[in-house]
């Protein structure tokens, strides 16, 4: 069976690619064309192509015909990475050769840039009196990450998955992020409820909800109005966060209003008075 997987994957990714230079190689891509496009690129890669961390690579200056084929390859899922998959998965053939042309037409350089400054993710304010106030209604375990989280909600959440309606302005979900207990092996303890056990908190993530969070956002990345926050164990924002990767990543949830968690939100807010 591997030995004939292996060619058909070969076989996908090089017809991918293939398809990737003829396509720029054919069009005369417009640069300027690419310039709204390349607004959410941005987000990570900077306003003139030079990522903004150390793990984002700069556009700027690449040549066209590679960028094509990357993210013709993210789109179709050859190529792995949440973020890219969802950015690239919502552009057309022309979109993406227009914003490659874009990047390529621009200077190149080295090191980083600052973030978009409407994407740093500090305007959520932590709750700090979530165990009073809030409910606790799921726990999911993270086994690559060798974590465990547990999730709460504030009134409004709770009251929005419990009439199944729309999360109002206001609703807001917090997590606490926990290491998991290791055995001996190394390996999380899996406890009586079925969860890892919790060893040292590590973090705090938080989405919340208000009216206008989502104005200025690039289309391509926007939830909505949901804004989303990192705090370290002493309840403060964590810097240089880039609220761009949790955009990303929930923005195919468009049918959970962004919520990955919402069926086992509905589920607790049923039992709740």
């Amino acid at each position: 069976m591997r030995e004939i997987v292996r060619p058909l994957l070969a076989a996908g990714l090089f017809g991918l690619l293939g398809f990737a230079a003829a396509a720029a190689a054919d069009s005369e891509a417009d640069s300027e064309a690419g310039k709204d496009t390349a607004a959410v690129c941005a987000a990570c890669h900077g306003e003139t192509g030079i990522g903004v961390s150390d793990d984002i690579p700069n556009l700027a200056g690449q040549k066209a015909a590679y960028l094509v084929a990357q993210l013709t390859a993210f789109r179709a899922g050859v190529r792995k990475n949440a973020l890219m998959e969802a950015v690239a998965g919502q552009l057309s053939d022309g979109e993406i050769e227009t914003v490659a042309a874009f990047f390529a037409g621009l200077p190149g350089g080295s090191g980083t840039s600052a973030p978009l400054p409407e994407l740093v993710a500090d305007r959520v304010t932590f709750p700090k009196d979530y165990r009073q106030s809030f409910t606790r209604y799921t726990t999911i375990s993270f086994p690559e990450r060798k974590q465990v989280r547990h999730y709460y909600a504030n009134r409004a959440a709770l009251e929005a998955a419990k009439a199944g309606t729309a999360f109002p302005n206001g609703a807001l979900l917090f997590v606490e992020v926990f290491k998991a207990k290791l055995d001996a092996a190394g390996q999380p303890i899996e406890g009586a409820d079925g969860h890892f056990e919790a060893a040292e908190l590590a973090a705090y993530t938080a989405m919340e909800k208000q009216a206008g969070w989502g104005d200025g956002v690039p289309e391509l990345l926007r939830n909505g109005d949901w804004s989303y926050a990192v705090f370290g164990t002493d309840g403060l924002h964590k810097t240089g966060v880039n609220e761009a990767k949790c955009l990303a990543c929930h923005k195919p949830l468009t049918e959970t209003d962004y919520v990955f968690s919402l069926e086992a939100l509905q589920e607790t807010a049923k039992r709740v008075q």
